[in-house]
């Protein structure tokens, strides 16, 4: 049977040629393009991966920038420094020469104390001047802001901290076990009682700065004696004390396991009374000065004693300690802080101080958050701020201070500068380990994330050339093909004519 009116293989050829025509414009687009996703419908749930991939990839082409940008400000502050160490270096050369005093003119120290003062003007210029894009980095810019210091903590430095924005952070330390001095006490029963004249009473004081034996004679009292040890205690690092009327303590200077006292009795010149014995709780009362008991304790070998270090917690984190020292450094705090005398020795919670706010940080991670930043702390580098309340600072040594090279304390002034030396090379050495294992390695990191990143988007919308060309093939041949068809199908009805004769 033949109808004209409704052709429907025609109908059909047509729908299938829009298929395919549409195919063919799908494979042509993709291959002009280079991309299988160009809008939401070409594959919804696709287009949303990829373009979160795509933000992620931006953060982490942001994050390495940081990262750069980071260890350019770095390189600025390190080339600071490294004059400031060239100056120290040449301060400590001008302080030892200065200390011949008996080949030196007044004139000679004089013009000595002028190159030191020119230097520590120049330290306080390139603490002054060094700095990137006009942000100052070595003035105390980037130092950390503290209040509610304990009287308790003589001396801290804080090298980095992660503090949430408008926070702050108390840092407690919780001290375990006490510094401790060695400590030893010598008794002579009281002034020295010789069995004769020409007899004298030889001890051997050893410190960990030096030893020194020390002869006294019959009738030496035990404050002479104290003094006589006590010149040379900048020699052996031993100091003595009166304990009493029946001897004196024998303390090293320093605290900590580094330091030791070793004494010996040579020759007790025929002494009576006479003996070494380690003081321990049991036998000294720490608050009046004396000893409780003595119990003779055999000097030939000489007895020795070792300080101790504190044992202490800093927000809960087991602290590493040197003496009356104590330092943590974590990922979100990094703090040493000296304790005194007296904190150091009593057991219990120290509330040290509240870091307020301050410091450099820079966001290293495509993530923006606190664990994505890395801080760290520049101190002030200037002359009034290098070195301690213990050994003095760098200021100190100026024309007119203390330890001026003219008539000042030549020993406090090379204390001074050794202690600035110290600080500014482990402020360098924190640099360059926040530049190698911190930035680079993060850049290194964050580079890898992202070729993995943008290959996990291009399997998502980039184009496969070789299946979109295999695919435009197919399209054209059977575009043509329906074209082809369709055209025989519109002629079909044409038939028809043949019945009407």
């Amino acid at each position: 049977m033949s109808r004209i009116n409704t052709n429907v293989q025609s109908l059909i050829a047509q729908r299938v040629l829009g298929q395919n025509n549409q195919s063919l414009a799908t494979s042509l687009e993709r291959l002009s393009t280079g991309m299988k996703i160009s809008r939401g419908k070409d594959d919804p749930a696709g287009l949303i991966a990829s373009e979160n991939l795509r933000g992620e990839k931006s953060a982490l082409n942001a994050a390495i920038s940081n990262a750069e940008r980071a260890d350019q400000v770095m390189n600025i502050a390190e080339g600071g420094l490294q004059e400031v160490s060239s100056l120290l270096t040449e301060l400590q050369g001008l302080i030892t020469t200065t200390a011949n005093t008996a080949g030196l003119s007044r004139e000679e120290k004089e013009a000595s104390q002028l190159q030191i003062d020119s230097i520590l003007q120049t330290i306080d210029r390139i603490a002054g001047a060094t700095s990137f894009q006009g942000i100052k980095l070595l003035n105390g810019n980037f130092s950390y802001n503290t209040t509610n210091v304990d009287s308790a903590v003589s001396d801290y430095r804080v090298a980095g901290a992660k503090i949430e924005q408008g926070g702050s952070i108390d840092v407690t330390t919780l001290v375990t076990t006490s510094a401790q001095q060695a400590g030893l006490f010598v008794s002579t029963g009281g002034a020295l009682d010789l069995g004769g004249a020409t007899s004298a009473f030889v001890i051997e004081v050893s410190g960990s700065s030096g030893t020194r034996q020390l002869s006294f004679a019959s009738g030496t009292t035990v404050a002479d004696m104290v003094a006589t040890i006590n010149t040379f205690t900048d020699v052996t690092g031993v100091e003595a004390a009166v304990s009493g009327t029946t001897g004196f303590r024998l303390e090293s200077v320093g605290f900590g396991s580094s330091e030791f006292i070793s004494a010996k009795i040579v020759d007790d010149g025929g002494q009576a009374t006479g003996g070494i014995q380690q003081l321990s709780t049991a036998d000294f009362d720490v608050a009046t000065g004396s000893v409780i008991a003595f119990n003779s304790t055999a000097a030939g070998n000489g007895v020795r004693d070792l300080g101790q270090d504190l044992g202490a917690t800093i927000n809960g984190i087991a602290a590493t300690s040197k003496g009356k020292t104590v330092r943590i450094n974590t990922d979100f705090l990094n703090v040493e802080m000296t304790l005194s005398t007296t904190a150091s020795q009593t057991v219990g919670t120290v509330d040290a101080f509240t870091i307020t706010g301050g410091g450099a940080d820079f966001q290293l991670a495509a993530q923006v958050n606190i664990g994505s930043k890395v801080a760290i702390g520049i101190g002030d580098v200037a002359a009034r701020k290098l070195g301690n309340s213990d050994s003095g600072f760098l200021s100190d040594i100026a024309s007119g201070k203390v330890a001026n090279v003219v008539d000042g304390n030549l020993a406090d002034a090379q204390k001074a500068v050794t202690e600035s030396i110290r600080q500014v090379t482990s402020l360098r050495g924190r640099i360059g380990a926040f530049q190698k294992n911190t930035v680079g390695a993060t850049i290194r990191s964050l580079g890898i994330s992202l070729e993995n990143t943008a290959a996990a988007e291009s399997v998502i919308r980039d184009a496969d050339f070789a299946q979109e060309t295999a695919a435009l093939t197919r399209s054209q041949i059977l575009s043509q093909a329906s074209t082809q068809i369709l055209s025989l199908a519109n002629s079909q009805p044409q038939s028809a004519l043949s019945l009407l004769g």
